[in-house]
């Protein structure tokens, strides 16, 4: 898979531009139809984790023609992102500052994991850098109940608030409510959680007692994953002193995790009437077969056949004879009409 998934990236940075297969990548439609060529099985949770596996393997070797690297990856390994982007920023390959990127990593992962409450926790995050400074962000998550997964998509170029609206794409097949603290809806609510976070504590913690105690609907119950009214404390003892002057700010707050945000959130329309919005943000065939036998089995030998062609008409393309290149715009072409007609 990362030979193919090298090939095909190495073709569209010749044809397009680097920048243009970032911002493909953060296409959900997109990513999973890639996923596909590649020989995934389109409805499987693991088409996320291999297809940014094969191409941050993949990408390895070609990183310096393309300027395009892959950080992070799924479980303990996207852990080691921020190290991954300061490395690449000692051999100066990227440019611009490190610590905004690992800034970029960081949100993002704290908006789905916390700011986001859908029910799905963090497996994966994999953070896309160009030599330029240009990012984006494709995570996943899993819902343990369920099993169902869901995925989001970041582009670095589109995100003019990390806590407004700042997805390309957050791709499931199901729905639900979501407690949705970066929803545009959610703008007051955010500016009265900070506020209430540099509230002294005790203040906030005996509103937070009052919620405990009365008869709420289901969508607002917070006992199911409480937190201990003690810790609940102790973390307002924290922002109180930390101070944050935003949302953005207190969600960076180091110990500020799901609980916190919905206690918050609880306290802001308890003490302030303004109410969250509950919007799930959730929107949104082979090529060579699939590895789960669907449509059929993945043939190797075409699988191989298309790896060598891609290489060739881009190793050709370099010393000046694209005529293979030519024929496989061609052929795209072909199947467009083909696709078009009426039978």
């Amino acid at each position: 898979m990362k030979l193919l998934a090298r090939e095909i990236g190495r073709i569209i940075c010749a044809e397009i531009g680097p920048g243009a297969f970032m911002d493909r990548l953060t296409d959900p439609f997109w990513f999973q139809a890639f996923g596909c060529a590649l020989g995934f099985d389109w409805h499987s949770s693991g088409l996320t984790t291999t297809v940014c596996g094969a191409l941050k393997e993949g990408f390895k070797d070609i990183s310096g023609e393309t300027g395009i690297y892959f950080c992070g990856g799924k479980g303990a390994t996207s852990r080691k992102t921020p190290l991954e982007i300061d490395i690449l920023a000692e051999k100066r390959r990227i440019k611009g500052d490190p610590e905004k990127l690992k800034y970029a990593s960081k949100m993002s992962a704290k908006v789905d994991n916390t700011a986001l409450q859908d029910g799905y926790q963090l497996y994966h995050h994999t953070f896309v850098v160009n030599e330029s400074g240009a990012w984006a962000v494709i995570q996943q998550g899993m819902n343990d109940d369920t099993g169902w997964a869901r995925r989001y998509h970041w582009s670095g170029s589109r995100v003019e608030d990390f806590v407004c609206e700042p997805h390309a794409a957050v791709c499931c097949d199901h729905r639900g409510r979501a407690l949705n603290m970066v929803a545009k809806e959610s703008a007051d609510v955010r500016t009265v959680c900070a506020k209430i976070a540099r509230t002294d504590p005790d203040r906030v913690h005996r509103e937070y007692l009052k919620i405990k105690n009365l008869d709420l609907p289901s969508r607002h119950d917070v006992r199911e994953r409480d937190i201990l009214p003690e810790n609940f404390r102790k973390i307002m003892i924290t922002t109180y002193e930390k101070n944050p002057a935003d949302f953005e700010g207190l969600l960076g707050l180091r110990g500020v995790g799901p609980g916190t945000i919905r206690a918050l959130a609880l306290v802001a329309e308890l003490v302030y009437g303004k109410e969250p919005s509950f919007k799930d943000p959730a929107r949104f065939s082979f090529a060579h077969g699939g590895k789960d036998g669907h449509p059929y089995p993945v043939n190797r030998k075409r699988y191989d056949e298309t790896i060598s062609f891609l290489n060739g008409a881009v190793s050709k393309t370099r010393i000046g004879h694209n005529e293979k290149l030519r024929a496989f715009r061609r052929l795209e072409g072909y199947f467009a009409r083909e696709e078009s007609c009426t039978y």
